[in-house]
């Protein structure tokens, strides 16, 4: 949602700038009709790249790390969003309902993950495991996964390979699912520190109003 808003601000920009240049033009500088849309066009699309640039900026000093830092996480996200779609395009050629079951579950913990980083990308750091080894992982099996179960005839040895890479698929659900709550650790403690302030604060204003009451 953020990412929409910031392009329609960009596109609005853009598009001020657009009709402000051509109108300069034409009627300003008496530039022509197709000339003062050529330089409209030209300083619309600078308006439209600055602000993107200044939008960068503003998330680069909100995110607290260095340029360079965000750079390098931006361009692993671009990485893992590649691979998400290869997951997701995979798993989702499932014809049973357990697997599909388990495979929704498993893309919705995927996404919130990446979501995440990219909502706020100084938490790369604290799903390193998940970006540099558990996505890829994922893919690889699934993608293993989905080419045995395509095949016409299964004999013993390949209905073993398919339950075997199904208990994997299990256990990395599991693996990437605790990426995610170490993700959000820092959140549950907060949570837990504020919920025992409130609680405090609630046992203390019933004291005080029991003392009143007596």
């Amino acid at each position: 949602m953020k990412q929409v808003g910031a392009f329609l601000l960009r596109g609005i920009g853009g598009v001020f700038g657009y009709s402000f240049i051509w109108l300069i033009s034409f009627f300003v500088f008496e530039q022509g009709f197709f000339l003062s849309v050529l330089y409209a066009f030209f300083g619309g699309g600078f308006v439209f790249f600055s602000l993107k640039g200044v939008q960068r900026g503003l998330d680069i000093k909100r995110s607290g790390l260095k340029a360079g830092e965000y750079r390098y996480i931006t361009k692993n996200l671009k990485e893992a969003k590649k691979k998400i779609s290869r997951l997701q395009k995979v798993l989702f050629r499932v014809r049973n309902f357990r697997d599909a079951k388990q495979n929704l579950l498993l893309m919705q913990i995927v996404r919130k993950i990446y979501t995440n980083t990219k909502k706020e990308p100084e938490r790369f750091y604290k799903a390193e495991r998940f970006y540099y080894k558990n996505l890829d992982s994922l893919v690889e099996i699934a993608e293993k996964y989905a080419y045995l179960q395509q095949q016409p005839a299964k004999n013993a040895e390949m209905s073993k390979a398919l339950a075997d890479t199904r208990d994997t698929m299990h256990m990395l659900t599991g693996t990437v699912n605790n990426d995610l709550h170490y993700m959000l650790r820092d959140d549950f403690e907060v949570l837990d520190v504020e919920l025992e302030t409130a609680r405090r604060t609630i046992s203390d204003k019933n004291n005080d109003n029991r003392r009143i009451s007596e």
